[in-house]
């Protein structure tokens, strides 16, 4: 029997591939393949769970992660470092005001270098309110108080190692779907929602709860950024990191990522790489994206999918 801890997943993609419940994304028309509440393990002592039966886009795992951490809420520090991931998203919105006549046509393209190289531009069009980055560090409180949740944590497990109340919540209902308000419904979907820190056997662990699960697309990727910030969250704690738990809800394979998963799962997984430090740190804000290192990561080839823009606000259920 094979024991690479790369099969916590692929047995997952598998059983989503095989035995999902066809299901039909309202707000696409998409349909998908869903399982419901499942979870996987890792060891970070058995190396850094990116894995390797295809290649994970490392950039913007790192780049991302700091930007959550850093608390920010714009592209343009996405877009700034060739990331990518969430330019549809705030296109989305602003092809909202053109059918309003609030803003001028333009092309993607065209909207993405304007984020990049006119800083008035990006702070009017490339602002995605209520995100991971606000939650995490900014989340908005009474009187225009701002919670820093994150730091908070970190600072609780310095002073208390069994500490039981360290968690991060991004999932507020001011502004999601129906509960919101008219007007202030974010535009896209909260997936990985909760996270709780814990401290086990000296070691930092991390479980994460991700409501919503792209299985072929997004999950390795929110492996390697879960991973990262339990083995980051280490370093400023100066401990080792421990386990890190991905606990899922809707767990789903979208039915035009059918094949691809069928080739994944025909590899055969490599050694994990391992994660060092180019520069010491003990704080959230003395660490900085470049001083992490990927060490030996020697994987597969990429496999392309289609990147479906679903979830989250729909004006047709959630007017």
């Amino acid at each position: 029997m094979n024991h690479h801890p790369e099969h916590h997943y692929l047995d997952l993609l598998r059983e989503t591939l095989e035995s999902g419940d066809e299901q039909v994304d309202k707000g696409t028309g998409v349909k998908t393949y869903s399982l419901f509440g499942r979870q996987i393990r890792f060891d970070l002592s058995e190396g850094f769970p990116l894995l390797t039966t295809k290649k994970v886009y490392w950039n913007g795992v790192l780049h991302e992660l700091y930007w959550f951490m850093s608390g920010q809420s714009n592209i343009k520090y996405l877009v700034d470092n060739n990331v990518h991931i969430w330019d549809d998203y705030p296109y989305k919105i602003y092809q909202e005001k053109v059918e309003k006549e609030e803003a001028p046509e333009m092309e993607k393209s065209v909207f993405i270098d304007n984020i990049k190289n006119d800083d008035e531009f990006a702070k009017a069009h490339g602002e995605l309110k209520h995100i991971y980055g606000e939650s995490w560090r900014r989340w908005p409180g009474e009187g225009g108080r701002e919670v820093d949740q994150l730091g908070w944590v970190i600072e609780e497990l310095r002073k208390d190692p069994d500490a039981h109340n360290t968690l991060v919540n991004s999932w507020n209902p001011e502004y999601l779907y129906g509960m919101a308000a008219p007007g202030s419904g974010v535009r896209f979907p909260i997936c990985h929602n909760m996270y709780q820190v814990n401290i086990k056997n000296s070691k930092v662990c991390l479980q994460l709860y991700q409501r919503s699960a792209d299985i072929f697309l997004g999950v390795p990727f929110n492996i390697g950024s879960y991973a990262l910030l339990t083995i980051i969250i280490a370093k400023i704690l100066a401990r080792e990191p421990g386990e890190f738990v991905h606990t899922f809800g809707d767990v789903h394979l979208y039915e035009n990522h059918k094949a691809q998963a069928e080739e994944q799962l025909s590899r055969e997984p490599k050694p994990f790489p391992r994660i060092s430090f180019t520069h010491d740190f003990d704080s959230l804000d003395s660490f900085k994206p470049e001083y992490v290192s990927l060490d030996g990561y020697d994987p597969h080839p990429p496999i392309k999918a289609e990147l479906t823009v679903a979830g989250g606000y729909n004006k047709h259920l959630h007017n």
